[in-house]
């Protein structure tokens, strides 16, 4: 059975999380309508800002933050098969973060905070959206205690087990959000705050990019480790088989924290703040990170092949056409790894020099961060949540068949608007603007695109209404659920022991603090120690 607390905490969790996401989707068509520039009526350059830094905040840090606490309270308390530790603790994570939430809204829908998702200065928000933003990511801090002091607790109570698949890559994530959300908190304690009320004159703004570039790609793996949670946890299992290696997905999730961390300077290419060093030193690490999603592909993969073969598949793909397409968690899985092979290809080409000098600022940009968190994140919560709704709230889901039909929509209408989007910033399109009407020749080859880019956010929020929709009636059901606990999936072979630096959580911290020094520690001393474009340092 799971612990109550850690179902009422992922429930309510969860319910944070998706009503923020079904905000952030009708936000979200508004915009593609909007700025297609074939509607006059709708134009509005004040509403459409404040509609995208709504829509971004809500996506990027209100839907993953808290369905992310949600699940990690049930991985924690089924895996390691013990009692949350500190409930009370959590629920004050919870409404920390909460009220967070709903202060930083409050600007936001006022049109006091059009600063969008990375709130770059010299724009300015009010205070209150910062205050609210800082308290939403101390609210996570607490969540990431909890899971710490629960593994350090499991370690000492079986010293030489490995830890359970699920808990490692939930602890993992929770020490990559504390290391990454510090650049973050930094950048709005002591730069952003102070400036908004007035404290401060002015501020340093590529000091401020440089602290948000600490947390800007890594939080991508902090987003997308809980769909590779259900990748090598749920997936083999719901096809019918077993995990390829245990071993490999931990080394992969080992590669997430260390090699995701200290890059982030290729969002930074065409700033003049940073030295050509730097960002080739983080040009590095970025294509580094991504040997832990090739190895997490290929394990996900043979642990599907296995599942097919199981089931009677033959030939070198008759298991493809084995596998239980009907199970919304092995749907959802096939349909993230196509669109992460999609997105990743993109992401190279992001991290590339002179590739991103082409697509800097263009329509490129959100068209593959949509593929990649919108298309291979969001799918997989959906089917964590398909999965584990059920169990957290002792009701049968709804529908299978409408299950499915959501996860195909979300997939159909992420092709249709993240595609477009990047053929757009291939035509030259800027990102970041209002409208695409520039009474010229160049945007009439722009119009067809726009076009599919309405179909696909129509799509896509139909889409999302129907996901609501099944999670009330599931909600709402009579039937009740029998199934109520969590099982993982098992490895094909016994899983061997890792070494103890392996395991070791204060090894690991210590090689990242010394990845963090090199790859952060002059980047951010210069701002305090040299003079740049005129300007004395800090203290003079």
């Amino acid at each position: 059975m799971i612990d109550t607390q850690s179902r009422n905490l992922a429930l309510w969790n969860w319910v944070v999380a998706f009503a923020a996401f079904l905000v952030a989707c009708f936000l979200g068509f508004y915009q593609v309508v909007e700025r297609s520039g074939l509607f006059d009526f709708l134009e509005s350059a004040k509403v459409y800002f404040a509609s995208v830094s709504t829509h971004g905040v809500l996506m990027a840090y209100v839907l993953t933050t808290f369905f992310i606490m949600g699940f990690g309270y049930l991985t924690a308390t089924s895996s390691l098969k013990r009692p949350l530790w500190q409930p009370g603790l959590a629920w004050s994570g919870f409404f920390v973060s909460l009220i967070g939430t709903v202060l930083a809204a409050i600007p936001l829908l006022t049109d006091k905070a059009s600063v969008l998702y990375t709130f770059y200065p010299p724009i300015q928000a009010s205070a209150l959206f910062y205050i609210g933003a800082a308290l939403l990511v101390v609210g996570s801090w607490f969540w990431c205690a909890i899971m710490v002091v629960m593994a350090v607790q499991w370690r000492r109570e079986n010293s030489g087990k490995g830890m359970p698949l699920a808990m490692y890559a939930t602890v993992a994530n929770a020490l990559l959000w504390l290391w990454t959300s510090a650049g973050v908190a930094m950048e709005v304690v002591f730069q952003l705050i102070p400036w908004a009320l007035g404290w401060n004159d002015t501020l340093d703004p590529g000091l401020a990019r440089t602290l948000f570039a600490w947390t800007l790609h890594p939080i991508v793996y902090f987003w997308l480790i809980p769909a590779y949670i259900a990748l090598y946890c749920f997936v083999p299992k719901e096809a019918g088989g077993y995990l390829f290696s245990e071993e490999m997905a931990k080394f992969a999730f080992l590669g997430l924290l260390v090699f995701s961390l200290p890059i982030g300077f290729h969002h930074l290419y065409m700033d003049p703040e940073q030295g050509a060093g730097w960002k080739l030193l983080h040009g590095i690490g970025t294509f580094l990170v991504a040997v832990p999603t090739l190895v997490t592909g290929f394990t996900v993969l043979a642990s599907l092949e296995i599942a097919g073969r199981l089931g009677g598949g033959r030939g070198l793909f008759g298991w493809i056409g084995n596998l239980p397409w009907r199970n919304p968690v092995v749907l959802a899985a096939i349909l993230a790894l196509l669109m992460l092979i999609l997105g990743g290809f993109g992401g190279i080409v992001n991290a590339s020099y002179a590739l991103n000098a082409m697509v800097h600022n263009t329509a490129w940009v959100p068209g593959h961060f949509h593929l990649i968190f919108a298309g291979t994140t969001v799918i997989l919560y959906f089917a964590i949540a398909y999965h584990l709704w059920p169990k957290i709230t002792g009701k049968k889901l709804v529908s299978n068949t409408l299950a499915l039909t959501q996860l195909w929509t979300w997939f159909v209408g992420m092709t249709l608007l993240s595609t477009p989007w990047h053929v757009l910033g291939l035509l030259g399109q800027p990102r970041r603007i209002s409208s695409v009407t520039y009474n010229s020749l160049l945007t009439l080859a722009w119009q067809p695109y726009e076009l599919f880019m309405i179909m696909g956010g129509a799509v896509l929020l139909g889409s999302a209404v129907l996901f609501g929709v099944i999670l009330w009636k599931t909600w709402r059901n009579t039937e009740i659920e029998t199934d109520l606990e969590i099982a993982y999936a098992e490895p094909i072979h016994p899983p061997e022991s890792l070494p103890a630096w392996a395991e070791s959580l204060k090894a690991w911290n210590l090689v990242i603090l010394g990845l963090m020094l090199i790859s952060f520690g002059w980047p951010i001393a210069q701002f305090f120690f040299l003079k740049t474009f005129e300007s004395l340092p800090w203290g003079y």
